[in-house]
């Protein structure tokens, strides 16, 4: 297959994992254009923010095929950005801009694919991928988990109304013409778990199965052993603190867990609005001598942190990706989850276990269940681990997914053009263009 001209659209797009930069949707973006760039040559449109850490990068690793360009809009709209609702406007706002920013690209270089990588979920459209005329790939995408019905009692009444608000944004954009051409001109759509493949019901031929997360192969712990039983027993948690990650219940099953094995610890690593109400819950159930709150990590401390732990617990709600259980299984540890969205993508039996999405006492006790059996068991444990190690290894590394994602591309471009016919302009002249003129929108 001969390399492409590629368009990318990657708001998020970012090597270093910062909160401010969305830490998974930026690894994605950053990662998959990498591997996009081993095939092809590669545009990418993405937001001024990830300038300075992208040439960065681009000056200390051996990058060839992608070129970045930068697409803003005016410092007033920042303001946008201090919240859920005013982001989601903002960027409504910078893919409009985006599309006009593409359009002239593409007269320019006549790209012979678009791929809209990053923000990226099955409501909300993709305005380039909408009227760009080049054969468009969508994703991998989420957007079709919601919070079980089971569990919206846990929720507060404010964060109810945010997912009553969610619900409802998300019927109105499904319904509207930008979304509906998107589905339609799509020639791929990756989707990354199984809620959203059931709710976009489209032909398997256009549906692949994609996950959001990967891993570097330079992450890879392989040497981890599970400690002894007579040492402490270290439970994770790593993620945002947010109502919907189900975080309480985690606690509330660690007490009783606690109670019956006292050398065991559960760290719980993170920032967000819920912070100060988990440790209200901690103290309230007297946990405070079992566990321990960390502030934000670092990636490379993250892996560290999960090198000397036994177990990730992710209760998580409604998780579209959860690129921490992919870390986890990168560095061999069994994984609790909720059997939802997609953390349920990532797991299964053989090295995790999943807890049906039901009343929230059967969860904490299932959670107690799975925590007790693994505590009790060091062979297990170690079974779990590698066998977690070796499913990450095996399709989770992002060269992995960039040989996945060429034989979409190829898929996608017999079925377009099957007499491999090409664009007027030469592929090679355009490429060297693509490559070598830098444009700041």
């Amino acid at each position: 297959m001969k390399r492409l001209r590629v368009l990318v659209s990657a708001y998020a797009c970012n090597p270093v994992t910062t909160e401010a930069a969305f830490p998974g949707e930026a690894l994605v973006g950053w990662n998959l254009t990498r591997q996009l760039g081993r095939f092809h040559d590669v545009c990418v449109l993405t937001r001024a923010y990830n300038r300075p850490a992208l040439e960065r990068a681009l000056k200390q690793k051996d990058i060839s095929g992608v070129r970045f360009v930068y697409v803003d809009l005016p410092y007033g709209c920042s303001v946008l950005l201090r919240n859920f609702f005013g982001f989601r406007v903002y960027y409504l706002f910078w893919q409009i801009k985006a599309y006009f920013v593409a359009r002239a690209l593409h007269r320019q270089f006549q790209f012979e694919v678009f791929h809209h990588i990053t923000f990226n979920n099955d409501w909300m459209p993709s305005f380039i991928g909408a009227f760009l005329p080049v054969p468009f790939i969508w994703g991998p995408i989420g957007g079709g988990q919601k919070v079980p019905v089971a569990l919206w009692g846990e929720l507060a009444r404010k964060d109810r109304i945010t997912e009553y608000l969610r619900n409802t944004g998300q019927i109105f954009w499904r319904k509207s013409l930008f979304r509906r051409r998107c589905v339609r001109r799509a020639s791929a759509i990756l989707v990354c778990n199984r809620e959203t493949e059931k709710g976009l019901a489209l032909s398997k031929n256009k549906i692949h199965s994609f996950p959001v997360n990967g891993i570097a192969r330079e992450e890879f712990l392989t040497t981890k052993t599970p400690r002894s039983s007579h040492g402490e027993f270290r439970i994770l948690y790593a993620g945002r603190l947010d109502p919907i990650k189900g975080i309480h219940l985690g606690i509330q099953a660690f007490s009783s867990f606690y109670r019956a094995y006292p050398d065991s610890r559960m760290e719980i690593v993170g920032d967000g609005p819920c912070e100060a109400p988990l440790k209200a819950l901690v103290e309230r159930l007297s946990l405070t001598c079992g566990v321990r709150f960390v502030p934000w990590l670092s990636r490379e401390s993250l892996l560290e942190r999960m090198s000397d732990s036994d177990v990730l617990l992710f209760p998580s709600f409604r998780d579209g990706g959860g690129a921490v259980v992919v870390e986890a299984m990168a560095c061999g540890l069994p994984v609790i989850c909720l059997d939802t969205a997609g953390p349920a993508f990532h797991v299964q039996d053989a090295w995790g276990i999943k807890i049906r999405p039901d009343d929230p006492n059967i969860v904490v006790m299932k959670i107690v269940e799975a925590l007790k059996r693994l505590y009790g068991n060091i062979d297990l444990r170690k079974g779990m681990g590698l066998n977690a190690c070796r499913r990450a290894h095996e399709y989770y590394l992002w060269e992995r997914r960039g040989e996945h994602l060429q034989e979409i591309y190829q898929t996608v471009i017999q079925a377009e053009s099957p007499t491999g016919a090409t664009s007027p302009q030469s592929s090679t002249g355009a490429a060297r263009g693509i490559l070598e003129t830098g444009i700041r929108a």
